[in-house]
């Protein structure tokens, strides 16, 4: 479980195919204070260190995880939003965030705001996933509130630290994003949809 306050960014320093998994090599603020076996969301992606080697881990892509997120577009030198797992009794600053990625979202819109930045995602809305307004939506591993929720698209405020901070600063008019929806909301709709 995860809370979707970005602790660092993280840079890919390698990626290695092997059949249909891919591993990638990971430069991180915290390695020395990771162990094999830790979760750590990448992206908003949940995934198990594998190998730790000086100021660098590695994790392992599975062809389910390639296909339900934007991972498979990664390249050497992009910036990732890195969580690590949180401790059960502490603060829960953000939202329940479970690291599994429910599809991946578009940037259509982006503006500066005096200071301030409100982003525009589009999704696939036939997946079934929605989002309602001041509710929680987690992008790439951030947890952020909605501030205007349509069929198949939202907007977020970002704050200067959290842009600053995250690789919000590095999205463009069509990137790619990692979605999380809400998972009460979730099981909300899935609940309504079965009656």
């Amino acid at each position: 479980m995860f809370t979707g306050i970005i602790e660092s960014l993280g840079r890919i320093i390698s990626i290695d195919k092997d059949q249909k998994n891919v591993h990638f090599g990971i430069e991180a603020s915290f390695v020395q204070e990771l162990k094999i076996d830790q979760s750590v969301a990448h992206n908003g992606a949940c995934l198990t260190v594998t190998k730790i080697e000086g100021s660098k881990y590695f994790v392992t892509a599975i062809d389910e995880t390639l296909q339900k997120t934007d991972l498979g577009k990664w390249i050497v030198g992009d910036y990732i939003n890195l969580e690590r797992c949180m401790f059960l009794g502490g603060r829960l600053d953000g939202h329940i965030v479970q690291g599994h990625v429910d599809q991946v979202g578009k940037c259509i819109s982006m503006e500066e705001q005096e200071g301030s930045w409100v982003f525009t995602i589009e999704y696939d809305s036939s997946l079934g996933n929605v989002t309602i307004e001041k509710g929680s939506i987690t992008i790439n591993g951030i947890s952020l509130t909605v501030i205007n929720s349509q069929s198949n698209k939202f907007s977020v405020a970002i704050i200067p630290y959290t842009f600053e901070h995250t690789n919000m600063q590095f999205l463009k008019i069509g990137s790619s994003v990692n979605l999380e929806f809400d998972v009460i909301g979730k099981y909300v709709a899935r609940l309504i949809g079965n009656k």
